[in-house]
């Protein structure tokens, strides 16, 4: 891993605004998820996230476990990130990576930039080490064809 960010896009045969009312949606997040983590938005998350909003979410790696999301990025229809942290106690020492998604109009539809930023987790030496930013980098490309099957339209 190169520096602190792992990135991968796709261009989607869909409007930004499609993708972003996606993206937008806390709840579904399981469905584009394409690591296989991430089982359910809390009942907490608001209805459409925006800029400050938390959202916290019930995840499984093996054992489940919760994580708090709070949004630090976001442009209507072109950027949006979140930083995820465990909840109470355990979020204040540990976590903080960033998702971010940044969307730009292209001929024929959106490129959608998908970025795991570890520049501020209190893990982050940790994280970079062995095969997990490979295997994030596959588990995004995974996210991104789902994002493409749930907006682009077909014909």
């Amino acid at each position: 891993m190169d520096g602190d960010v792992v990135t991968t896009e796709k261009v989607i045969h869909a409007s930004p605004e499609a993708i972003f009312a996606l993206l937008a949606d806390a709840a579904r997040h399981p469905d584009i998820d394409g690591s296989g983590t991430v089982k359910q938005a809390k009942g907490d998350a608001p209805q459409r996230l925006s800029l400050g909003a938390t959202f916290g979410m019930s995840m499984k790696m093996g054992i489940g476990y919760s994580m708090v999301n709070t949004v630090i990025e976001f442009e209507d229809d072109r950027r949006i990130a979140w930083q995820a942290r465990p909840p109470g106690f355990m979020g204040r020492i540990s976590a903080g990576r960033i998702w971010r998604y940044e969307l730009e109009p292209v001929d024929g539809g959106t490129r959608v930039r998908e970025s795991w930023d570890v520049s501020q987790d209190k893990q982050r030496l940790m994280l970079k080490l062995g095969g997990l930013p490979k295997k994030t980098k596959t588990n995004m490309a995974k996210t991104l064809d789902r994002i493409a099957e749930l907006t682009e339209k077909p014909g």
